[in-house]
């Protein structure tokens, strides 16, 4: 089969970009050919990037243009979009006859801002796309994450004319049931959305008979104000036994965090150390008591949870977004209702406590996601769904 993948970006950067190379190179593996149509590169792996995709073709100022030549090139029977805002691109894509499918990584396609909260009041947003986003959220104005003016204008007439192209795509896959709720909220066909959760490659097997002698309390991941670092902290304030924490990775909400550190008086139990090479990380994993997912933004789906859980690690997590598919309370570590850093506080402290619950729950977890969470089943599953795609062109 002939896939042809579409991502607005190409080398490393992030989950999405994650996903689309681990895919791209076991569908390789598996006898297909793949290609790529993307924007700009990122700047790092780009080589690894170019041994899986020896068809590539870049967009250019004319993306519309450059996709209708690239459907022409390759030939491909599948198109399989990840992350592409330019609306020419995608009314190419769905009018080109070829089969069809969108991977839904986060909210953009159907939030204008991008992230369904509203960030002053940190309230998740329970509405579909509509004239109220505009009249009472004011998102016609968001967050411009490049550079230039920190702020960009969102067009309400665009947003509602990407959400319709997008209902013309084949099939729509997305990572939850909360994620598939969102798109049925605003519209789509259900009979078209499939939910394919993206399994991490194997980690530990047996990472939950390590010894765990630290109460060492780890998070990973952005320090934005959406993943609630902020919230953690004042969790981590109300616990009375004895711990450190390590907080890993960096963002624009960094520099407040390690001031309330302070403020907290956290300064000697809390560490702030940036971002670390993957063999770095894993060395926390093995060593940690429990993993802190503090998001109070709605997580699609927080595949950082499922990562740990391979490393017999349990967690604790605000319940918001597609969290839940994963995460079972009282089985592999504990939900809290968003905002309450009490009940997080506690819920983190009877771990620290109990060690064998601990240890209970991380071989819970472990056997959960080795037990749902196969890469091979995950790539299995695409590829049905390409082929009846293909029965269905």
């Amino acid at each position: 089969m002939k896939i042809l993948f579409v991502h607005e970006r190409f080398g490393a950067l992030a989950g999405a970009e994650s996903n689309v190379i681990l895919t791209a190179r076991a569908l390789a593996n598996r006898g297909h050919e793949v290609a790529i149509l993307h924007g700009p590169g990122t700047g790092k792996a780009e080589e690894a990037w170019r041994e899986v995709f020896p068809r590539r073709f870049e967009l250019n100022g004319q993306a519309r243009a450059t996709a209708t030549a690239a459907f022409r090139d390759f030939d491909p029977e599948v198109i399989y979009v990840h992350k592409m805002a330019d609306l020419g691109v995608i009314e190419a894509i769905v009018h080109s006859g070829r089969g069809t499918a969108r991977m839904v990584h986060d909210h953009d396609i159907y939030c204008m801002r991008s992230y369904k909260y509203n960030y002053f009041t940190r309230k998740v947003c329970l509405r579909a796309a509509g004239p109220r986003c505009v009249l009472t959220c004011g998102a016609f104005v968001a967050r411009n994450t490049e550079p230039g003016f920190p702020l960009r204008w969102v067009s309400y007439t665009a947003k509602k004319r990407e959400i319709a192209l997008n209902k013309d795509f084949g099939r729509m896959v997305v990572v939850s049931r909360y994620m598939r709720e969102e798109l049925l909220r605003n519209g789509f066909d259900a009979g078209r959305i499939e939910i394919h959760p993206p399994a991490p490659l194997l980690g530990e097997t047996e990472a939950y008979e390590t010894p765990r002698d630290r109460n060492l309390i780890l998070y990973a991941g952005q320090i934005i104000r959406g993943k609630g670092v902020d919230l953690l902290l004042r969790a981590l304030a109300r616990i009375r036994t004895p711990f450190e924490c390590v907080i890993l990775g960096d963002g624009s909400h960094r520099r407040y965090c390690e001031r309330l550190r302070r403020r907290l008086k956290l300064e000697d139990r809390v560490q702030f150390l940036g971002f670390l090479p993957q063999d770095q990380l894993k060395k926390f994993y093995r060593e940690s008591r429990v993993f802190a997912l503090s998001s109070v933004w709605p997580e699609p789906f927080a595949t950082v949870g499922v990562e740990v859980l391979r490393y017999g690690l349990p967690v604790v997590a605000f319940d918001v977004g597609g969290i839940s598919d994963w995460l079972i309370d009282g089985a592999n570590g504990y939900l809290v209702p968003a905002f309450d850093c009490a009940a997080f506080a506690d819920r983190l402290e009877r771990l620290l406590i109990d060690k064998s619950l601990a240890r209970q729950m991380g071989r819970r977890g472990l056997e959960l996601v080795n037990e749902q969470f196969d890469f091979a089943e995950y790539v299995q599953s695409l590829e049905t769904m390409f082929a009846n795609l293909l029965k269905r062109r």
